[in-house]
């Protein structure tokens, strides 16, 4: 029988087969921990008196609740260093290997592990964390699981689950010169909601798709996500292979042979049937940017904030009302006519090497508008900043006015000291543009590296087209 790449990584990994409505059980390959969802999980082990059944496939690092300056110094914030210095005692405690605060390893959950070669195709990745659906441009299964679930999985490493859907997302076309891979994802989901992918696993597909690099097929496959969907997949192919070969944990030698042989499998059947099937031509493809407060109420950066009674759909007229009261706009303006406070630049998303690349070859020679009052760049893992200043990337950033941080989440979420106040309004490369999201109060505007670095450039809204 015919099956999609989600399917045949599945059935890889089946110990038991699920019976009269019950799900199946799956073997896990690797699991990612970081501090917020992980000390209930590490508890309930100590009280149940079990140890990890395989400890050498479990990792954890530092992200969400670390400072992004002066991390040799005690946190200010007294609920996140709890959760950090808990999360090490637990590490220490159950001989779980931990890239700590100030390791040259450390990084957001999803960004370290790929650049460790510990992310390959056809494993079944899951973590404490929705945007794992990251690791599945590898060709990874790659999920976020509840507390409960990060227990299970640490205790058997297996884990029970109904088999998903499957959704093929056809990305057709040649990309117009300054549209990226965010722009893509943010399209996708304005086509189909955020609930349009809900109970499905999306699979990445198409011309425009295949030409990507995994940096932007990382990107893709990250937001997924914030689509309803359960993980996101990329098949994997040359481009793959060659990031990951010679990276600290890719097998060697023969066994990378064997490896290679075993990924280029990995591809959905020609006949297989998708239970769902979504195109997107992006031959005239815009850069796309959020105007309300979720990552679906998106738009070509060339559009007006939408009139809602224009729209004829009754939930989505009240959405947008609710959506532009609160980001403190005015139906009928043009985006590029919106000023902003704040640009942030990093995250699990958009804060790679080959984004701040982008970034700074936008903003050489330029210098941050005087109505801008910051500009966050903030590398997604220690191995980004390092190889990025060894680029000298961190002195045109500090050039333009930038502030250049330490490794974390930072201002993707209001966790850590990276906070926005009410009302100040962002541009960010982030995933979520929730009320509140980035500081209680604050107004996001989702968008790629490229216009960030433009807007900031102009303080309006703004594409690299537009300097």
């Amino acid at each position: 029988m015919s099956t999609t790449l989600a399917e045949k990584v599945w059935a890889d990994h089946l110990v038991r087969k699920g019976s009269d409505g019950a799900p199946d059980l799956l073997y896990i390959d690797l699991m990612l921990m970081h501090e917020v969802t992980s000390p209930q999980a590490f508890e309930g082990l100590r009280l149940a008196g079990r140890k990890p059944r395989h400890v050498d496939q479990l990792i954890a690092t530092e992200d969400h609740n670390t400072p992004t300056v002066d991390i040799d110094r005690p946190n200010p914030d007294e609920t996140s260093a709890l959760q950090l210095t808990t999360l090490e005692r637990n590490c220490k405690e159950f001989g779980v290997r931990l890239h700590p605060l100030g390791d040259a390893d450390q990084g957001v959950v999803h960004a370290f592990a790929p650049m460790l070669g510990l992310t390959q195709p056809g494993m079944t990745i899951v973590c404490g964390d929705s945007h794992t659906s990251t690791h599945g441009a590898f060709g990874a299964l790659a999920f976020g699981i509840g507390t409960s679930e990060v227990e299970h999985v640490m205790a058997t490493q297996t884990l029970s689950l109904k088999p998903f859907k499957t959704m093929a997302v056809n990305i057709e076309g040649e990309l117009p010169q300054g549209v990226t891979a965010k722009d893509i994802i943010l399209a996708i989901i304005a086509k189909i909601g955020t609930g349009g992918g809900q109970g499905y696993v999306i699979e990445y597909r198409g011309a425009a798709i295949e030409k990507l690099s995994m940096d932007a097929r990382m990107t893709i496959c990250n937001m997924s996500i914030e689509a309803g969907a359960r993980a996101g997949m990329i098949a994997p192919d040359e481009v793959t292979f060659e990031y990951l070969k010679g990276r600290p944990h890719a097998p060697e030698g023969e066994m990378w042979d064997k490896a290679v042989a075993y990924w280029k499998t990995l591809r959905t059947d020609d006949d297989a049937v998708f239970d769902k099937e979504v195109t997107l031509d992006v031959a005239d493809l815009e850069p796309y940017v959020t105007w309300g407060t979720n990552p679906g109420q998106g738009a070509p950066i060339g559009a007006n904030v939408p009139e809602p009674e224009s729209i004829a759909d009754e939930t989505a007229r009240n959405a947008a009302e609710r959506a532009i009261e609160y980001m403190g706009l005015k139906p009928g303006t043009p985006i590029k006519d919106i000023a902003v406070d704040t640009v942030f630049i990093g995250s699990c998303t958009n804060g790679r090497l080959e984004d701040l690349r982008v970034a700074a070859s936008i903003m050489k020679g330029h210098h941050k508008a005087d109505s801008i009052h910051r500009v966050l760049v903030v590398p997604a893992s220690s191995r980004v900043r390092l190889q990025a200043e060894k680029e000298g990337l961190d002195r045109i950033f500090k050039d333009f006015g930038a502030e250049w941080r330490n490794a974390g989440c930072s201002m993707c979420l209001g966790m850590n000291p990276d906070k926005m106040v009410a009302h100040e309004r962002s541009i960010s490369t982030s995933n979520r543009n929730f009320e509140g999201r980035q500081g209680k109060g604050s107004r996001t505007h989702l968008a790629s590296p490229a216009v960030a670095a433009a807007t900031a450039i102009r303080g309006t809204i703004s594409s690299p087209a537009d300097l």
